[in-house]
């Protein structure tokens, strides 16, 4: 199994760079009309569509660059992919390319527009340097042992002397140099290609040839092999790759369905005036996902009808009625298909209501002669209305409901989900459980879909949103940073998001809210996950919603700026959760003596709940969590990064960072806070009962109990 990581459009239509675009289980791009959205999950829906998705150089290209272009499509690519690689499979890779699992983790595909792929396994090392420390062992080893061999026989005089200078002048080019490059490999080399004869009993042949052999071992990192290269790899990548559907047409059901047109439509044929192939597949899953068939729903219910016969008597054509036997036989096809039809009804209600909570509906699947119907009621009205006549919001999210559910669980089963604009009809309460719906898909499928509409921006897990906005050349450019659009039109592409956040903070839309001011995004993604996975678990219900708010640092200045707009009515001051380290104590003791002065109850500091000093919000955390993010991180090290885990976490990563030389990027913290939150909320995570009971005691204490 491959899952997405990122991608990359280039070269696309209105898009010539986007920039990387980290992927969740849930995606989310924002923007308005016209910034570029669709045009992202149509390049990434052509690196592998499950059906369609042809490339299309006149339209698929950037316009201006047509011409130029299309004589040549496979210089330029349009999309690149990275992926991680489940454990199994990458083990499998590496045994073809002989090479360990970690370098082949994940997996970098571009497209090009003549079709054609390529493949990077971005965790493969460029080495341009090894310690010299190995060779300088190699060629001292050496010297001493030969300086105490004889010479065997009168035919190999001189080879002590040969050997003896060979690893001189060898041992003398790399004096002082801690490192060695692939320039200095080739040097050595030159200097220990010594052409001696040696006896067939000779000891310091043997020698000379071990450290030679041993010092090309060392030199091989310079040409090991890229695993891409090794046959059979790139067939296996391809053939791993998972599928994407794209998706902007949902194919809103008919309430009223013609069975023999139903029958045709379902076998691939066509009919006159039906060529909606949205409608066309929806009809297909309504059937498949309530187990019936529309040619037996139709044969079930014909009618007996009186037959071309021959009278006995005088021979003449007659109509021959029906017997007693042949109308009792259709009267139990009748009976049979309406006991289907009532079962279908029961699990379409019944698996329904799991996803929709706008209101408790019953469906009715009928059948009347070549006629099927679909019948709705609901709690406020019991009668049985049609469902065209029922809101446009219920006839999409039923249709959607049946596509997703089946295709996803079938042919789509694994496939990555593009949906582009989903839900724009629907209630915002409707859309709010849209997101929901988003949620219970993911556990089978990624999903990234685009949107204008604040309802469908899941707050809690804000990191899985993205800004689309056009930079000032008209490009298409896509950003995890929600205020990296900062001109009037890229303001109204993020404003989705700023109205779904509340960032125009006001008393109406904290109303029922607990706000929780915390130091940065990191905090807020770790908050985040516990609090999911709490209420997940049956251990956390909240009487507000919990809403964690950073401010940017831990100042009075800061926090100043976001309690003023988030105490209440009657000025209560909102818990503050604070680091344990010395900027976090400072903080703590002079909001205390300031801005917090009587309500120093509010200050949560972590120590308190972790139970060492200088800990901060990652040591609430279990350590385990932090592995798969660390191992990508530190890949290249033959060193393994342990914690230790009754010390905070992030000194202890940051110290192994320095002794093994490597540089953390800026914003290493928050994205290792969404790896971890990612880790945490998988369905299968296991925490520790005294983990739980620490996340517990903490959100007591935020609530006051």
């Amino acid at each position: 199994m491959m899952t997405l990581e990122k991608f990359r459009v280039t070269n696309f239509r209105s898009v010539m760079d986007s920039g990387w675009i980290g992927c969740e289980d849930v995606t989310t791009l924002v923007g308005i009309n016209e910034a570029g959205k669709s045009n992202l999950i149509l390049a990434l829906w052509k690196l592998n569509p499950a059906r369609e998705g042809d490339i299309d150089l006149l339209h698929d290209m950037p316009t201006k660059e047509y011409t130029a272009w299309r004589k040549n499509p496979g210089k330029y690519e349009f999309i690149t992919a990275c992926f991680q690689i489940e454990n199994s499979l990458s083990a499998k890779i590496a045994g073809i390319a002989k090479c360990s699992p970690g370098v082949v983790s994940n997996v970098i595909i571009t497209r090009y527009f003549d079709g054609e792929y390529s493949i990077e396994f971005p965790n493969v090392a460029d080495v341009t340097a090894i310690q010299s420390k190995g060779v300088v062992d190699i060629l001292s080893s050496a010297l001493k042992k030969i300086n105490v061999l004889e010479e065997r026989t009168q035919g190999e005089a001189g080879i002590k002397e040969q050997s003896i200078q060979a690893l001189t002048a060898a041992e003398q080019l790399i004096a002082g140099k801690t490192e060695l490059t692939r320039g200095d490999s080739a040097d050595i080399t030159e200097k220990l290609q010594v052409n001696v004869k040696a006896a067939a009993k000779s000891e310091i042949s043997p020698v000379f040839e071990t450290a030679i052999s041993d010092i090309e071992e060392e030199f091989k990192v310079f040409d090991a092999p890229n695993p891409k290269d090794a046959e059979g790899v790139f067939d296996l990548v391809f053939k791993e790759m998972p599928s994407f559907v794209y998706y902007s047409n949902y194919g809103n059901l008919d309430a009223q369905i013609y069975l023999p047109h139903a029958v045709k439509l379902v076998n691939g044929e066509s009919v006159p005036g039906f060529d909606n192939a949205a409608k066309v597949r929806t009809l297909k899953v309504l059937f498949e996902f309530v187990n019936l068939s529309p040619i037996e729903v139709y044969d079930l219910g014909k009618n007996p009808e009186p037959t071309q016969g021959t009278n006995p008597q005088t021979r003449q054509p007659q109509m021959i009625e029906p017997t007693a036997t042949e109308i009792e036989d259709f009267a139990s096809k009748k009976e049979e298909r309406e006991i289907m039809l009532q079962s279908a009804s029961s699990r379409l209600t019944r698996e329904f209501a799991e996803w929709w909570k706008q209101g408790s509906y019953k469906f009715r699947l009928h059948a009347d002669g070549d006629y099927f119907r679909i019948l709705v009621s609901d709690d406020k009205r019991p009668e049985e209305i049609a469902l065209e006549l029922r809101s446009t919001g219920l006839q999409w999210f039923l249709s959607f409901f049946l596509v997703f559910l089946v295709e996803s669980k079938n042919t789509h089963k694994g496939a990555i989900l593009l949906l582009d604009e989903a839900g724009l009809t629907l209630h915002p309460l409707a859309q709010k459980n849209l997101v929901e719906f988003f949620d219970g898909l993911a556990m089978n499928n990624q999903i990234i879909h685009t949107t204008h509409s604040p309802f469908l921006i899941n707050t809690a897990n804000i990191d899985r949103v993205k800004v689309v906005y056009s930079d000032n050349n008209g490009l298409t450019v896509c950003s995890a940073n929600l205020r990296e659009s900062d001109d009037r039109l890229n303001e109204k592409s993020v404003y989705a998001v700023h109205a779904a956040l509340g960032l125009s903070v006001s008393d109406i839309l904290l109303n029922g809210c607990q706000p929780i001011i915390v130091e940065g995004v990191s905090d807020q993604y770790y908050l985040n996950a516990i609090k999911l996975f709490l209420i997940r678990n049956g251990k956390l219900t909240p009487s507000k919603e919990i809403v964690f708010m950073p401010s940017g640092g831990c100042t009075n200045k800061a926090v100043n700026a976001i309690a003023s707009l988030v105490c209440g009515r009657n000025g209560e001051l909102p818990c503050i959760i604070l680091d344990s380290d010395k900027i976090g104590k400072k903080a703590a003791k002079s909001l205390a003596d300031d801005l917090y002065k009587g309500a120093q109850n509010n200050i949560v500091e972590v120590d308190s709940v972790v139970g060492f000093e200088d800990s901060e919000i990652e040591d609430l955390m279990p350590s385990f969590l932090f592995v798969p993010y660390l191992a990508k991180l530190f890949s290249h090290l033959d060193d393994e990064f342990k914690p230790t885990s009754d010390k905070a976490i992030l000194p202890q990563i940051e110290e192994f960072a320095r002794n093994n030389s490597v540089d953390l990027e800026v914003g290493w913290k928050v994205s290792m806070a969404k790896s971890v939150k990612t880790q945490l909320l998988k369905e299968k995570t296991e925490i520790s009962e005294s983990i739980i009971e620490r996340w517990i005691k903490l959100f007591g204490t935020l609530s006051g109990s």
